[in-house]
């Protein structure tokens, strides 16, 4: 019998297939990304990009020489300059399209996929991905900044050189704003994080969890919305990935990329997403997040675009699981 399960973060419910599929029943695109001869985003072109942001650097003396380099993105939906300029039209609300769009080079070798590039340098990306959203934080017409990655055409990838992106937001998105109330209302009910519970209970189970470190815990979520979907969360409590010391960065570039390497050994050519989900800007509404340490944790999810979503999915919000979250852990682990 099929099962419905709640998400206790969300409210939200997901139908849980009795029949789970097993990687093989899953039907992928072809994804070939050939090398790219013409690639702007290469070491020795950097004239033909934006101006960039910020970059960590091999020779600090050569402008070519860099490990992970930042540039504003090539059409950005959101910009820098200006104020928000909020009004009322009737009765809708508008404001001016502020905030920042961001491509993370993530290294200096053309088509190299993010599970291949090395654990030094998955370090220095994530590296960058906490100093950039250190540093957008700082402004406080910027209320939600979201790391995210696009591999695969199926998942949205534009560049075969290896991106990451980041945007930035002078609004909260929904999905995080509702994972906030949601997490804000739980421990108004129970005094603790439901993050924290979500995890103590995961590791008291044991049949979701795919890999435990010192720092973090890898497990697909009991209500997953997508099949092979996985989470990495740190042990220790934090609202706000921009806290996280290089010592966790170290332990979380291991399971980020080992986590990866498991899809790739189980689905070969896996078109994905992940996404780091962490606490809002602070700085502008202090008093309203006076309880974000407490109830908020962050966390990267990890969702394989295995599935296309129905009309059924889409106009309700309500997700079919065709392979039940312990299985996927099963396979997961079960990868060397």
């Amino acid at each position: 019998m099929h099962e419905l399960r709640k998400d206790i973060l969300l409210g939200r419910w997901i139908a849980v297939l009795s029949d789970s599929k097993s990687p093989s029943e899953y039907e992928l695109p072809s994804c070939s990304n050939g090398t790219d001869s013409n690639c702007s985003l290469c070491p020795g072109r950097e004239h033909e990009t934006p101006h960039e942001i910020t970059s960590l650097k091999i020779d600090a003396t050569s402008p070519n020489s860099w490990w992970v380099r930042v540039i504003p993105s090539f059409k950005p939906v959101f910009q820098i300059e200006g104020d928000l300029g909020r009004k009322g039209v009737g009765i809708y609300d508008r404001m001016n399209n502020i905030g920042a769009n961001e491509i993370i080079i993530e290294s200096p070798e053309h088509n190299k996929r993010p599970e291949d590039i090395g654990l030094e340098q998955m370090i220095r990306v994530l590296t960058v991905y906490r100093d950039r959203i250190a540093d957008l934080n700082k402004d406080p017409r910027l209320r939600y900044i979201l790391i995210y990655k696009n591999s695969g055409k199926e998942a949205g990838e534009i560049f075969s050189h290896p991106v990451s992106y980041l945007m930035a937001t002078p609004v909260i998105p929904k999905k995080v704003k509702d994972e906030l109330d949601n997490a804000k209302q739980y421990y108004n009910y129970k005094e603790r994080c439901v993050f924290c519970d979500v995890m103590r209970e995961e590791l008291r189970v044991g049949d979701r969890i795919v890999l435990e470190t010192k720092d973090f815990v890898s497990f697909c979520p009991y209500t997953a919305e997508f099949p092979f979907e996985s989470w990495i969360i740190p042990k220790k409590h934090s609202c706000a990935f921009y806290e996280i010391t290089q010592e966790e960065i170290e332990d979380m570039g291991f399971v980020l990329m080992t986590m990866l390497r498991k899809l790739r050994a189980i689905f070969k050519e896996l078109p994905f997403n992940y996404y780091i989900h962490t606490a809002p800007n602070m700085v502008p509404r202090r008093d309203h997040w006076h309880t974000l340490g407490e109830d908020f944790h962050w966390h990267l999810e990890i969702i394989p675009r295995l599935t296309r979503m129905s009309g059924f999915e889409l106009g309700s919000g309500f997700y079919i699981l065709p392979t039940s979250p312990e299985n996927a852990a099963k396979y997961l682990r079960e990868v060397g």
